[in-house]
């Protein structure tokens, strides 16, 4: 295609995507109001499978299994529910030879939690100026329309595009990642893949790990009233608590990687959960304590894994209780690996690449320290895999959760610019 034919096909796209704006804004208002918490992720796929239909893709759906799943427990942990949570896999066949991608969202949601803490019902899809509202806006069912905002935008351009294109909308992102990791299994692959994940439209080569950690620290009941007679499980857990918080601060002084320079806290450490005592009037015979602990790209998982014992174990030997009663670890959930695609990897430069078609400039390339499914797809499914998206991850799973439109827009055309670079146009 000439330079000129490949300006003025950016601009049709452009100009076609602009005219789209009410029907994108109605979509995704549409999908924002059917709930989808981790789970119960099925009346949303049942909403999602039609509009893949009326695309002309070939859908596929399909229900995980524990067998298949169980051998990759430690990636993604534990399923209680798999009937009823189905993945979608819809392929736009080409019949060309230009390379194929893999377009993944998940369309799971963490809950919405009280609505009166929201300024407008959390599955209203309010818009108010630039900004559409509710539960799922930004994590991820924008990233979804802009996708599918994309192939319509070609479609009405008439562009056959000369590669295969797959939109795969998944279950389980929230907790582990199942959802992908079923994908794999059922064996969708492609030349590169692509996760919506809002990014701000920064293009996201690398995400963090994220371990999930319970921590037992033993202590002896008592009478409150004779409280020295014990051991608080909970005075013995606050000097390690500070020890992990102490190691975080060390972490982010000596952790050296250009792609999570912007970030102060590059490897956070949480507690979420404290469960202690059994009486409000009884020394606290134990305590159990569930967080989450971050990790860089190269870092390797069962190494840092003995490090954090070696931390906890360093507290337990300065004290006389704990050295006799140590304290344990345990991993469970879904243990997120850190990943890394090289920013100079083919789907990393043609994005850079779509983006600056679309904008005029070149987007902010960035690691992310939290976890997500675009370690599944690099290292189980062996594909190069990025993330760049429409939206904010830090209004992701807080009241008031919200996208920007104009943001929205910008990420569908990038989108039809990409499909153009990646996939190429049949003659």
């Amino acid at each position: 295609m000439a330079a000129m034919d490949r300006e003025e096909l950016t601009q049709a796209i452009d100009q076609q995507i602009e005219s789209q704006r009410d029907a994108l804004i109605a979509l995704l208002q549409r999908l924002v109001a059917v709930p989808s918490v981790t789970g119960d992720e099925g009346a949303v796929q049942a909403a999602i499978e039609p509009e893949l239909a009326r695309r002309g893709l070939e859908v596929d759906r399909w229900e995980m299994t524990p067998e298949e799943i169980a051998p990759y427990r430690w990636h993604v942990g534990d399923e209680t529910r798999f009937a009823g949570r189905p993945n979608l896999a819809g392929v736009l066949k080409s019949g060309g030879e230009g390379r194929s991608i893999l377009l993944n969202a998940h369309v799971d949601t963490v809950d919405y939690g009280d609505p009166d803490l929201w300024t407008y019902p959390p599955l209203s899809g309010h818009v108010a100026g630039d900004l559409l509202f509710g539960r799922g806006s930004s994590d991820m069912k924008g990233g979804l329309v802009s996708y599918l905002g994309a192939l319509d935008a070609l479609a009405a351009l008439g562009v056959q595009l000369a590669g295969d294109v797959t939109v795969n909308t998944t279950v389980g992102e929230e907790d582990g990642g199942v959802g992908a990791l079923s994908t794999i299994l059922r064996g969708y692959r492609a030349d590169a893949a692509l996760i919506t994940e809002p990014t701000r439209l920064a293009l996201v080569p690398a995400q963090g790990g994220s371990l999930v950690m319970r921590l037992t620290v033993p202590g002896k009941s008592a009478h409150g009233a004779v409280r020295d007679e014990g051991v608080s499980a909970i005075e013995k857990f606050v000097p390690i608590f500070q020890e992990l918080l102490a190691w975080e601060a060390e972490r982010n002084q000596s952790l050296d990687h250009p792609l999570y320079a912007h970030l102060t806290n590059k490897a956070p450490f949480s507690i979420g959960v404290v469960r202690a005592g059994t009486w409000a009037s009884t020394v606290a015979e134990s305590l159990v304590a569930e967080g989450r602990l971050g990790l860089l790209p190269g870092e390797d998982v069962d190494e840092f894994r003995q490090a954090v014992a070696d931390r906890i174990n360093g507290v337990a030997r300065e004290d006389a209780w704990l050295r006799e009663h140590p304290p344990s670890v345990d991993w469970f959930g879904g243990q997120f690996a850190p990943c890394e695609t090289p920013v100079n990897a083919p789907i990393s430069e043609a994005i850079l690449n779509a983006h600056h078609l679309v904008t005029g400039k070149d987007p902010d390339i960035e690691g992310v320290p939290y976890g997500a499914d675009m370690r599944l797809f690099r290292l189980l499914g062996g594909m190069d895999c990025v993330m760049y998206g429409a939206g904010d991850v830090r209004v992701a799973h807080h009241a008031d959760e919200y996208i920007s439109i104009r943001e929205l827009l910008t990420a569908t055309k990038t989108m039809a610019n990409l499909l153009v670079i990646w996939c190429g146009v049949a003659e």
